[in-house]
C-alpha cells in the first residue's frame, strides 16, 4: 500500500483528502506543524508528500528546498498544491508535480499515480 503524507494546515482540507484517499487504497498520514515535517517524512519514508505551499507558519517552496537538500529525503516524491498558479516556482524548487486549487480528485489520483509509475497504490 502506497503512503501518503499532506502537509496542510487547512483541517477540512487534511480531512476531505484523507478520505478520497484511503477510499482508493492509500495509507495516509498527516503533519502540519513546521518543525515536525522534515522529521515525519524522514521517519515514515511516505512515497509521495502533497504540500500546500501556504502553511501558516512557514513557506512550502522554502520547506521543498530543504527537503531536496536533504540527502535522505531529496528523492521524496513531492506534489505541491496552491489556489495561486505558482507552478514554476515549485519546478524550479524540485517538486515533481503541482496542482492548482480548485482540482479534481481524479486530477489528484492521476498525478499521484503518475509519481508512483506503475500500478497505483501498492
Amino acid at each position: 500500500m502506497a503512503r501518503v503524507m499532506i502537509v496542510d494546515d487547512d483541517g477540512n482540507m487534511v480531512s476531505l483528502l484523507k478520505t478520497l484517499l484511503e477510499m482508493d487504497g492509500y495509507q495516509v498520514s498527516h503533519v502540519a506543524h513546521k518543525d515536525a515535517i522534515l522529521p515525519a517524512i524522514e521517519r515514515e519514508r511516505p512515497e509521495v508528500v502533497l504540500m500546500d505551499i501556504f502553511l501558516a507558519d512557514v513557506d512550502g517552496v522554502d520547506l521543498l528546498r530543504r527537503l531536496r537538500s536533504s540527502p535522505e529525503l531529496k528523492h521524496v516524491r513531492v506534489i505541491m498544491t496552491s489556489g495561486m498558479d505558482l507552478e514554476d516556482r515549485c519546478k524550479e524548487a524540485g517538486a515533481d508535480g503541482f496542482l492548482l486549487k480548485p482540482y479534481t480528485p481524479d486530477q489528484l489520483v492521476s498525478l499521484i499515480q503518475e509519481n508512483l509509475g506503475e500500478g497505483g497504490p501498492r
